[in-house]
């Protein structure tokens, strides 16, 4: 027998096998990803009308980073609407795999819930970006075809062409540099501050008034409000699509003489401790609830530093309390468990379907209730499917039952209010644009003097 013939008889076995496995895996696991089960070897069969976040037995991402930046130090992570678009994915990255991709499976989500995201290597700093370095929309998976699965979990295949920290510019940018020249409109002074839920270093951001230093108002005191996630309160921060423009909507209030002036303490989140300092209960499965600390930073560093170093108002109805998504829930926890010290309340998009009901039942036990609460949502804040909505409308539910307790709590009718916009999402763009009703509405200018 020659060569040729004797190496052909012994590879036989191997082609018949992987002709039967041609012949069994549908079509679409032959263009797999590589080693792996078998679930991972399938990618998303064809379009159809099934969203894959309803599939029973979850779906898988795949990642391919082009960039060569992520690594065992720097890894992959998603930052997506169904973790509180942490950038650290609750501290849990993707896995790399031994052909060098990244691999994460979720589960089913709530009924309806589509997933909204973007990769990152842990911070917004390093979010995905595109090839040239611009910025991209938020990445969502198409439906599916759940019929051609037979029960396996589908994978979807991305590739990530850059990260934001391979931008030219990256040593000039504020969310790399927190000693950057603020742009903001009128003055903005730093203010160090050290505690919190992991007791560490940071830098408040206080905006001051027009005219503050001005020899006329020397003796002239100011109410305060104490906004958190204050890296976007006054400057756009990349992952973000947009700031609060606090500075500039302030400013024009001021000055037509729509409110009264006022201080803003823009405190900065912590990150990936974000979730855990802003929870008053465990809101996020090995988060923790570390709010009675992230609180007591306030009170017992935050504001007395404030209160030394700029002439402020210190009574509570002189002083209101601010955030968005959970960071408004903070906010009222701060407010409803100290109204001795926080008088008002500014909550955008408050995450309150998050806990099953319970944080709607912790604020609505509470003994305490600011004298002033105003709170925003959108109806598009999940999204805008059918479900998406649904969802949105248990928010608003959840919120207007929030101002019925306060209301029975004795706060007076015209000082609570809800803001319903039935098209706004859950970002910066919205709160923005509501800012001035907000502002307007906690710091009415005072009545002239009869």
């Amino acid at each position: 027998m020659s060569r040729t013939a004797l190496t052909m008889w012994l590879c036989s076995p191997i082609v018949i096998v992987g002709a039967l496995w041609y012949s069994i895996v549908p079509g679409a696991a032959r263009t797999g990803a590589g080693p792996g089960s078998f679930a991972d070897r399938i990618v998303a069969p064809p379009a159809g009308n099934t969203p894959p976040e309803s599939l029973e037995q979850g779906y898988v991402l795949l990642v391919t980073d082009a960039s060569g930046m992520a690594s065992t130090e720097s890894p992959v992570y998603i930052g997506c609407n169904q973790n509180g678009w942490d950038p650290s994915n609750n501290g849990i990255p993707l896995t790399r795999r031994s052909d060098g991709k990244w691999q994460i499976v979720l589960k089913k989500h709530e009924a309806g819930s589509r997933l909204e995201f973007k990769f990152t290597r842990g911070n917004w700093d390093t979010v995905e970006v595109s090839e040239t370095l611009e910025d991209i929309a938020n990445r969502r998976l198409p439906e599916i075809d759940a019929t051609a699965l037979k029960g396996e979990k589908p994978v979807f295949e991305f590739t990530v062409p850059r990260f934001a920290d391979q931008r030219p510019d990256r040593e000039a940018r504020p969310d790399l540099n927190p000693y950057h020249i603020i742009k903001a409109t009128g003055q903005v002074r730093r203010l160090q501050v050290v505690g919190g839920a992991d007791g560490v270093m940071r830098d408040a951001m206080v905006w001051l008034p027009p005219e503050y230093d001005e020899p006329v108002n020397s003796s002239r005191r100011y109410p305060v409000l104490y906004l958190q996630d204050g890296q976007n309160v006054f400057e756009r921060f990349p992952g973000t699509p947009a700031e609060w423009s606090a500075d500039e909507t302030a400013t024009a209030l001021i000055e037509s003489g729509k409110i009264e002036p006022l201080i803003i303490v823009a405190v900065p989140n912590l990150g990936s401790a974000r979730i855990r300092e802003y929870s008053p209960i465990e809101l996020v499965e090995g988060k923790g609830a570390q709010a009675d600390a992230y609180v007591r930073f306030l009170i017992e560093e935050v504001k007395p530093r404030v209160d030394r170093g700029f002439r402020v108002r210190r009574a509570p109805e002189h002083t209101a309390i601010g955030g968005s998504s959970l960071g408004a829930v903070v906010a009222l926890y701060a407010a409803t468990t100290r109204p001795d010290v926080f008088g008002k309340v500014l909550a955008e998009s408050p995450s309150l379907t998050l806990g099953k009901g319970a944080l709607v039942k912790l604020f609505s036990d509470a003994k305490g209730w600011p004298n002033r609460l105003y709170i925003g949502v959108g109806g598009a804040e999940f999204g805008t499917s059918d479900a998406d909505r649904e969802r949105g409308r248990g928010l608003i539910e959840a919120a207007q039952e929030l101002v019925n307790r306060a209301r029975e709590r004795g706060i007076p009718r015209d000082h609570v209010t809800l803001v319903v916009e039935p098209d706004a999402p859950h970002n910066e763009t919205a709160w923005a644009r509501r800012m001035p009703a907000a502002l307007e509405f906690l710091f009415p200018p005072p009545k002239p003097a009869r």
